[in-house]
């Protein structure tokens, strides 16, 4: 048991602050969860209780309005995707499905992929991304962290929690490389739609040129609906869609949310003012934190920053408590191998509680 990770709360913990706080949930921002500020999309809160019956049938076996709908917000073939139960499930199927040997993972990042790959008794070892170069991507330290054993790299894009970007020129080059070596490549899109260009930041226009990738995304983030557990993956591989088809349990996405992902995924005017709202506060709070000299950040390209503390007498734990008295709940990164207690990580908000969590930090750094 990993005694280290059960210290430190998670994003979605707000349960166990309620008990150790006092605090109820209801009343805590919550900067650690990474969820879209605007909430639900305007379309399904206006349009999903219309279709509530949905839910005296099943759903489709295949899901294939669904499947179309996704397609369509891609700009891809319905054929080159899969639904599943939350990116979570196409984790799993994924891994089960290719049962690599060995894995490489870069890091530091989502627990997830980790505890998938132990089930499915792989072994695996991190490619963490450095410091002194603001986390961002080296194809050189790349190259040198793959094995003869490698059959899968597993990344996340923009990565959490370091909120950095691999250009889709330099994962063009990872695919070849990998390709070369018969490696797959498992890209987790979770944050893509956040970035400044998701259009051009996406990897899925090369799932039609390389079969050795599969792309996943969700709907808990950007869509802000983590309860409906609505993922997908999209894929130019027939053979690994197949193969994760047959592992696959049938209806794991219930008729609701079926039905809510055809209607968000249309709601453009909710998407044009979630990254109309991130680009802006993103900007800003990187202006505000020059201001601050205890605190150094790395440039975030999805709703989220990575910060470290420069002051060695304060520590992540002591800014997460200074945050959550104030019923404002950000993440305490010495969870996290790669980092330690001095880093932090927080989501983009709404205006006004960004400011009031980075005055509160800021008084915090001033003791």
């Amino acid at each position: 048991m990993n005694t280290k990770q059960n210290t430190y709360f998670h994003g979605s913990d707000l349960e166990k602050i309620e008990e150790t706080y006092g605090i109820k949930k209801e009343e805590i921002i919550n900067f650690a969860a990474n969820v879209n500020p605007l909430g639900i999309s305007y379309r399904l809160r206006k349009e999903l209780a219309d279709h509530l019956d949905v839910i005296t049938t099943y759903p489709e076996r295949n899901y294939l309005s669904l499947r179309t709908a996704i397609a369509d917000y891609v700009k891809d073939d319905f054929h080159h995707i899969i639904v599943g139960n939350g990116s979570t499930e196409l984790i799993s199927l994924v891994i089960q499905s290719i049962h690599p040997k060995s894995a490489l993972l870069l890091g530091p990042t989502y627990s997830e992929y980790a505890h998938e790959l132990r089930l499915a008794g792989s072994t695996f070892h991190f490619l963490n991304l450095k410091e002194e170069n603001n986390f961002t991507f080296s194809e050189d330290d790349f190259k040198a962290a793959l094995t003869p054993d490698t059959e899968l790299f597993v990344l996340c894009n923009p990565n959490n929690p370091t909120s950095s970007l691999i250009s889709s020129a330099e994962m063009k080059n990872i695919l070849e490389i990998c390709k070369k070596k018969h490696i797959f490549v498992m890209i987790d899109e979770t944050y893509i739609e956040f970035t400044e260009h998701p259009e051009t930041d996406t990897a899925i226009p090369l799932i039609r040129e390389y079969e050795n990738l599969i792309i996943l995304r969700g709907i808990s983030k950007f869509f802000a609906a983590p309860g409906l557990r609505l993922g997908y993956g999209v894929c130019g591989n027939a053979g690994l869609l197949s193969k994760m088809s047959m592992y696959k349990k049938p209806w794991t996405i219930n008729s609701l949310a079926e039905t809510a992902g055809k209607i968000m995924f249309l709601d453009t005017e909710y998407i044009d003012d979630t990254r109309t709202l991130i680009s802006g506060e993103r900007k800003r709070i990187c202006e505000r934190l020059d201001e601050c000299n205890a605190l150094r950040y790395y440039p975030p390209h999805s709703n989220f920053i990575l910060l470290r503390i420069l002051k060695k007498e304060v520590t992540s734990t002591m800014l997460f408590k200074a945050a959550i008295l104030k019923k404002m709940m950000i993440r305490d990164c010495a969870s996290f191998d790669a980092l330690g207690d001095q880093y932090i990580r927080f989501c983009f908000m709404k205006p006004e509680d960004n400011d009031r969590l980075l005055d509160t930090i800021f008084e915090a750094l001033s003791k």
